[in-house]
């Protein structure tokens, strides 16, 4: 996973690491970020971009949600969270959910 920031393009690449038990545990590691008025941040889980439909059965893939959540940001969170739950379900239409699918957006 990354952070990213629409206005400023950054992107933050993300620790990968599970969060319990891990024979091999790595330290997390903290980060500060200056936070401004309408700053939008999501968690994301890895089963929306994992989750196969479309024409050809395929993944909805990690850089089609990033650019779903770019075009989207300007939204109120409201209308963010329908127009994500309408696109995950076009996508999958009548094939399986596999896996559990979380995404937890807020503004500042």
């Amino acid at each position: 996973g990354a952070t990213a920031f629409a206005e400023g393009g950054f992107q933050w690449k993300a620790l990968r690491q599970p969060v319990g038990s891990h024979p091999e545990p790595k330290p997390f590691f903290q980060h500060t970020l200056a936070l401004q008025p309408s700053d939008t941040f999501y968690l994301i889980t890895d089963g929306f971009q994992d989750q196969f439909g479309g024409d050809k059965g395929k993944k909805f893939t990690a850089k089609r949600l990033r650019e779903l959540l770019l075009e989207s940001h300007s939204l109120s969170m409201a209308e963010q969270g329908s127009k994500l739950f309408q696109t995950f379900e076009t996508w999958r239409g009548l094939q399986p959910q596999v896996d559990d699918v979380t995404i937890l957006g807020f503004r500042v």
